[in-house]
């Protein structure tokens, strides 16, 4: 279930060249991510760091905007974030619609 989540997320991202069209969707999964963070116990810095560690590029700033929707998630940033966070595909993707 979490596979196919993830796949219809990517396949939208990408045919629409990497935008999310639904606002929304980016708010939601950025808070997932942020609740996720939390349950780990973990500040955004210290999260940014560890992706870093893992050769994923990104700052405690950028983390922030994708935890408040300002900025989407790439499947490389997705994928650490799981690992790093020790969490399921399901809970960053758990998308209620409205």
């Amino acid at each position: 279930m979490a596979y196919n989540k993830v796949k219809q997320f990517v396949l939208k991202w990408v045919q629409n060249g990497g935008v999310c069209m639904n606002a929304n969707i980016e708010k939601q999964i950025g808070n997932n991510v942020r609740t996720q963070r939390e349950k780990a116990n973990i500040t955004q810095e210290q999260l940014s760091a560890k992706l870093q560690s893992c050769g994923c590029d990104i700052t405690r700033s950028a983390l922030a905007k994708i935890e408040v929707g300002q900025r989407h998630l790439y499947p490389d940033e997705i994928i650490l974030i799981k690992q790093i966070l020790k969490t399921t595909y399901d809970e960053i993707f758990d998308i209620k619609n409205d």
